[in-house]
């Protein structure tokens, strides 16, 4: 997924210092596959300009890395990619968007720390990828919800279909979205948001 075909927001973004009314920050993980779409993710929604460690791809990783799907794609990220988002104008979200590599996934237990929450990002065409990524998030504790990155050429399958091939409980949220629109990257950290909550309420005391 090409992230200069991304929404881009409106006039200059902001400066990168935090706006003066924020009071809370909270750091989200978003992981998945190799060209899921992460990168794209993190730039369409992200209100600074985007800081990304993307390298162009070498023949390092032919046959190394599956890019099954992905085969025009000329770069890919290295370390992570970082970008900021104001939900109100009190919450900030640091956004982290992991390496898809499995030969970079030694990088992602520095990025898991102080995570609230995780954004899994499915491709459809290759759902085996995100079994090993979410025992990890699994093993460290990780609240994560799935999102489905719809590809033109990706199949399409129900909810409870893709919970059944996931092997997921039935109260972990999947969300379809389009990585490359603002608004529907938004929707998608606003239900981890929701969802987080939800787990909050029901480990409170009564």
């Amino acid at each position: 997924m090409d992230f200069k075909s991304s929404d881009t927001i409106p006039g200059p973004r902001t400066e990168d210092h935090l706006p003066h009314t924020a009071e809370a920050a909270v750091k989200i993980v978003i992981v998945g596959g190799f060209g899921v779409g992460k990168t794209t993710m993190v730039g369409s929604v992200s209100e600074i300009k985007p800081l990304t460690t993307e390298e162009t791809m070498t023949q390092a990783g032919v046959g190394v890395d599956d890019n099954y799907g992905s085969e025009t794609k000329t770069a890919t990220t290295v370390a992570m990619d970082f970008g900021r988002i104001s939900i109100t104008d009190q919450l900030v979200l640091y956004l982290f968007g992991t390496p898809g590599q499995e030969r970079f996934w030694f990088l992602w237990n520095g990025l898991f720390e102080g995570a609230l929450g995780a954004v899994v990002l499915v491709d459809t065409r290759r759902l085996e990828v995100s079994f090993d990524v979410m025992g990890r998030l699994e093993e460290r504790g990780v609240p994560f919800v799935v999102a489905v990155n719809t590809f033109p050429d990706g199949p399409r399958h129900s909810t409870e279909e893709l919970r059944t091939a996931l092997d997921l409980s039935k109260d972990i949220p999947i969300i379809e979205c389009d990585a490359r629109r603002r608004a529907s990257s938004r929707d998608v950290l606003m239900t981890l948001l929701r969802f987080l909550h939800s787990l909050a309420v029901e480990k409170a005391p009564v």
